[in-house]
């Protein structure tokens, strides 16, 4: 079944860049919608981005204009998703994870999306740590 595998985490400084990336193994193209969440020790993980089975990306409001999704890029076997982090502030810090779900109607998607228990496959996470 679908396995997933993130990589590209990091230490930067106030302001720094990393690119992210997301290798799904079997995903059900055009059937799951991705996305990427973020967690911190003792919080529940946060909604950072996501993708309906379109391609068309939801982002959460303290990382619009700084994070960027990729189209999902697709070689032999694999599909990639990649998320692009610019202007990281401190409170970016945390485990990024990317998951999948099923979540057929749109406006559901819309509403719903940053729901994490909403998402039942998830990798195991890079680490991103942002110091001032």
């Amino acid at each position: 079944w679908m396995r997933m595998a993130e990589s590209g985490g990091g230490s930067v400084h106030t302001g720094g860049s990393l690119k992210l990336s997301c290798v799904i193994t079997d995903y059900p193209y055009d059937t799951y919608c991705l996305a990427w969440f973020r967690q911190v020790p003792g919080k529940e993980p946060e909604g950072v981005v996501g993708v309906y089975t379109d391609g068309t990306p939801t982002y959460a409001h303290s990382v619009k204009g700084r994070f960027t999704i990729s189209p999902i890029s697709k070689l032999g076997a694999t599909d990639t998703l990649d998320l692009q982090l610019d202007a990281l502030q401190p409170e970016d810090a945390g485990t990024y994870y990317c998951a999948a779900a099923y979540i057929g109607d749109v406006r559901s998607f819309r509403t719903t999306w940053s729901d994490a228990d909403l998402w039942h496959q998830w990798g195991q996470g890079t680490q991103v740590t942002v110091s001032a």
